[in-house]
């Protein structure tokens, strides 16, 4: 702010970045919501990263520009670090640079949105998204759908302030992202001096944890959403998810215990003693079952079990514990 300021760099711009790995299925989609959007980007680059099906004919047709990789065996992550280092350096100080996943779609006013904080906020350096779950995928998708609403429930409550700017769609300026790979090896953790950290997991939780420990502003503010996949089988999201949780381990043990990693530890911690305290909950059930001869339902208590606290008494040698009533094979008889 104090380089810049009372310097009119010219009005906002952005650029738009689509990496993108053979996802001719959902891409038309993806581009038709960003093309669609009130705030027009100025450019939109498609970065196809050994794509084997029609990704880039399709984004031929919607009039949009491709880049390919080259020989890239770090996935996301190295793609996108060598499109931005052809484009940072041309960027100026009022330009932004959007990372757009090619399975996501932008509610309209997203990017009018966007533009908006940063134009009002100089402070500002990267924007995210508050994102909810497409339809189908039965039971499953409903569950995750839910996940997605409460968590962008929490982010309002805490004013738009994100634990991660996640890679779904995030815009940021480019003197954040030049500051990224000029800290890297020295303040940060790695040496390679890319935007993106290739040897992360969640490149995007890493990138995240990497500005703010540079000190930049980040919010999600609640008109910029977005509508994303869902995993549609038990074994895709236990993939999914074992990934998101063994890349944010990685991620704050690479950084350490610090002002900026606190929190992530924490949750980290509380995380861990949820998974601890529920598995001694159904291994304590479980010990139950097997220890009784019989069980007596009562179905109005069953009804209303969520109203009341649990009671845990002996009558005639039956244990009742909440409205369920057994035998003992322990008790006298």
């Amino acid at each position: 702010m104090a380089r810049t300021r009372g310097v009119f760099a010219g009005a906002v711009t952005v650029t738009v970045l689509v990496p993108a790995h053979n996802e001719e299925a959902s891409i038309f989609a993806t581009l038709s919501s960003l093309l669609a959007q009130s705030h027009r980007p100025e450019r939109v680059v498609v970065v196809a990263d050994n794509c084997t099906d029609g990704t880039v004919d399709i984004a031929r047709s919607l009039g949009v520009e491709n880049f390919e990789s080259r020989r890239n065996t770090f996935k996301k992550a190295g793609a996108l670090n060598q499109i931005l280092k052809v484009l940072l350096p041309g960027q100026g100080d009022n330009d932004l640079i959007m990372v757009l996943d090619a399975d996501t779609r932008l509610d309209d006013g997203f990017l009018e949105a966007a533009v908006g904080r940063f134009t009002s906020d100089r402070a500002l350096m990267a924007v995210g998204e508050l994102f909810y779950g497409e339809e189908g995928s039965g039971l499953l998708g409903q569950f995750q759908r839910n996940e997605y609403i409460r968590y962008s429930r929490d982010s309002r409550r805490r004013r738009g302030h994100v634990f991660v700017l996640t890679g779904t769609a995030s815009l940021f300026r480019p003197v954040a992202l030049r500051t990224v790979a000029e800290s890297r090896g020295d303040t940060i953790p790695d040496a390679s001096g890319d935007v993106y950290d290739t040897a992360a997991l969640t490149e995007d939780n890493e990138l995240t944890i990497a500005l703010k420990s540079l000190g930049a502003l980040i919010i999600s503010p609640s008109k910029c959403t977005v509508v994303t996949e869902v995993m549609p089988t038990v074994r895709t999201l236990w993939v999914q998810r074992l990934r998101w949780q063994r890349g944010a381990l990685e991620n704050i043990g690479a950084y350490g215990v610090s002002p900026f990693t606190f929190r992530y530890w924490a949750q980290q911690l509380g995380l861990g003693y949820s998974f601890i305290a529920l598995s001694a909950f159904l291994l304590l059930m479980l010990v139950t079952l097997l220890a009784i001869d019989s069980w007596v339902w009562f179905p109005f208590g069953l009804a209303s079990v969520s109203f009341s606290s649990p009671n845990v008494s002996c009558r005639s040698g039956r244990a009742v514990y909440g409205h369920a009533c057994w035998r003992s094979r322990f008790s006298p008889s």
